[in-house]
Order: C-alpha cells, then structure tokens, then sequence
C-alpha cells in the first residue's frame, strides 16, 4: 500500500533526532538534474545534494557500476586490498596531481585525517604554534573540524581543541603577521562554501604557499566541496597554481554513494605511521567502484569544460537580469559554484523557489547558492533563473 508524503514526514520525525529543518516534500526518483516526488511532482535540483551529484543524479554509469558491484563484493575493511580501491587511488593521483590517497567516508572525516597529519607533524618537528584557518570558513561537524571554522557550529560544545587560530580572508598583512617558524599548518577553502561562496584571491594563495615554504608550514587545502570538477577544474586548486601539501575531497567523488579522500604529498603522507590513523569503510569496493565511474563520467563528458562554461553563463545571465537591483550586492564564484548576495535573507527565497519547482539553498544566510549538476541543460537553467529572480523580487522587502 502507498504510503503518503505525510505518513513518511511523520515516521521520520518520530523516530530521527531532530536536527535538520527539512523542507516539506519526500523526494522518491533522480535523473539527471532533475527529482521526484512521491506524489509525481517535477523539481530541477539546483543544490545537487549539496555538491554531491556533480554527475547528474543517478548516471547510467554510475549506477551500472554500482550494480555490478554489489553483486561481487561490497565490504572487505582495509585489511585486505581490493582492485576498485588501487585503481581509484592511481586515478585521483593522476587527476589531482597529489602523490598518495587516504580514503574515508566523509569530507569531516578527510579533514580530520589533514588535521591528525598537522598535530603529528607538530609533534615530531616540535614545533608549538597553531594551526591557522581563515575566518568564516567551514570544515565539517567533528569536535576537530569545528574547532577551525565558524563560531556559530562551535557554541556549546567546548572544550575544544586548542591552538587554532582564524585569520581574515584575503588579508595578506594579517596572515604574514599570523605565520612563523612556530605555525604547524594553513588550512584554507579555496572556495568558501558554506560561508557564501567567497572565492579566495590567487594572490593570497600564492603568498600563502610562499608564507608555508618560507616557515615551514603545511599547506591544506579544503576541497570538500569545490573539487570533483564543481569549479571548471578537476580542484580549484588548478586556478590558481598553487598546490597544498594535503588535499581534502569528498562529496562530488562517489556520485552519491559516501566516500572521501585526502591527498598528500609524499613528504605529507609519511608523517602518520602504521595504524596511527585507520577507517573501516573508507575506500571500500563499492564506494570505489562507484568513485571510478564517477571520475570516468567527468572526463568521457568533458564536465569540467561543461561546469566552465556553463557557470559563465549563468553569471552572465544573473548579472545581467539583476542590473539595477538594490537588493543584490553582489554575483561571485567559479565554474558552477556560484553566489548571489542579497541585501536580506535568502531563506523566503528558498521556499518560493521550492513552489516554483527549484531544489535551492541559502549559505550564510543572505547568499542564494548555486550548485546544480554539472550535466544541467540549458532548458533547466533557464528555469532556475525565472524561479530565482521572481522569488527574489516576491521577497524583496518593500522599502520606506
């Protein structure tokens, strides 16, 4: 017997913590960038499961290779090797230009394995300083990666970890008066998410790599979100010619299916010893296999050039359609990462939108985030645009 959208609703709110605000709709069906209901309703996804489905939601291949998969092996830990697992770790390699991978399940989780890297490094270098991140960044939701972003995901959950300092975004002056040969490790977003889509200067990233050679200091950068070809690059990274001596990835690897990874220098990578950081299901045979036919789809669909080029013309298009508006201070981003900042908050925007049929997300609560799949059509696009700017205009307050 079907069950109803409310019946669901309920049986999730009874039996979950109640920790996310959820929006009133229980999605059923995906394809491509567009999802179901379980009433039959039609809505174009242009938050992509928060940077997850870069891919498009349920690609053939992926789901062929998820099937093929699960028949064969799904599980064995990491106590054994597994094919998928090896020819992942050569392909993101190949593709990151890093020299070793760490798999987990998680972008938390790959940052922890960064931050566990920085205190080990601490440790047998003895040095004492902190590990500095910028201002208004976002990490994850472990104790660890708490502790380095934003105050608002700390309040109540102290103590946390000490010797983490935030300095402000693209300020050179600050970060040089931060750094010395005391500083363990830098962690940046090249593309803030979370924090507005606030992309970072290429001449702070330069001065950051310069900074960390000069002291000594591990370079990590956070590509959680910003990797997996979101930005027109395989990782953002590629922008500005500045590459980190540790690299966190995770949502858009596994097409849906969790995996995360860190990358490492080899230098990097040697500081954590034999069983001094472990997973049981990072990395396993069907989050592999799933990875690998996700890094296949990029580069058979050219979905790099495809985020590229699509992400500069929906900035056109927004720049152009908003041209007089004194409600949007600003359009910014890279590739299909982009934020439209509007003068009050973006959440009635969201709502509307969600009438319209549009799946979208506010970050920082004044920025409209965009984040559609990479395989967007034009068609869609169009009509994400009419759904955003007539829902910014139906919630614009009225003035005077």
């Amino acid at each position: 017997m079907k069950r109803t959208q409310e019946e669901i609703r309920e049986q999730s709110e009874t039996y979950q913590f109640n920790l996310y605000k959820r929006y009133p709709l229980v999605l059923k069906k995906g394809r491509g960038a567009r999802v179901w209901d379980e009433e039959g309703n039609e809505y174009i996804d242009a938050l992509a499961g928060i940077g997850v489905n870069n891919v498009g939601h349920c690609h053939p291949k992926v789901v062929e290779a998820v099937q093929k998969q699960a028949g064969e092996l799904i599980h064995v830990s990491n106590l054994y090797y597994t094919d998928e697992q090896a020819r992942l770790g050569e392909e993101l390699v190949r593709m990151s230009g890093m020299e070793k991978v760490f798999f987990s399940n998680s972008g938390a989780e790959a940052m922890e394995a960064a931050v566990k890297m920085a205190r080990k490094y601490a440790t047998k270098t003895g040095k004492t300083g902190p590990v500095i991140s910028l201002e208004n960044a976002f990490h994850g939701r472990t104790i660890g990666t708490i502790s380095l972003g934003r105050e608002k995901y700390r309040k109540g959950f102290g103590p946390l970890p000490e010797r983490i300092v935030n300095t402000p975004v693209n300020d050179i002056k600050a970060l040089e008066a931060a750094i010395d040969d005391q500083t363990v490790a830098l962690i940046i977003e090249p593309i803030q998410g979370e924090g507005g889509v606030v992309p970072v200067d290429k001449v702070f990233l330069q001065k950051a790599r310069e900074l960390c050679d000069r002291h000594g200091v591990l370079l990590i950068f956070d590509e959680v979100q910003c990797g997996i070809a979101r930005t027109g690059k395989m990782f953002a990274w590629m922008h500005y010619d500045v590459q980190p001596d540790i690299l966190a990835t995770a949502k858009g690897l596994g097409g849906g299916v969790p995996i995360g990874a860190t990358m490492a220098s080899k230098k990097a990578a040697a500081l954590l010893d034999y069983g001094e950081h472990g997973t049981t299901f990072g990395g396993n045979s069907l989050a592999s296999a799933a990875a690998l036919a996700v890094l296949e789809v990029i580069e058979e669909e050219d979905l790099c050039g495809q985020a590229e080029e699509k992400g500069a013309w929906l900035m056109s298009e927004l720049r152009k359609r908003t041209e007089g508006w004194d409600c949007v201070k600003t359009i910014r981003g890279i590739g299909m990462m982009i934020g439209m900042e509007l003068t009050f908050k973006g959440a009635p925007v969201v709502e509307k939108m969600l009438e319209k049929g549009v799946l979208s997300n506010c970050a920082n609560d004044y920025v409209m985030r965009l984040l559609p799949p990479l395989v967007i059509t034009r068609e869609e696009m169009e009509k994400v645009l009419d759904a955003l700017l007539t829902s910014v205009k139906e919630c614009e307050p009225v003035s005077g």
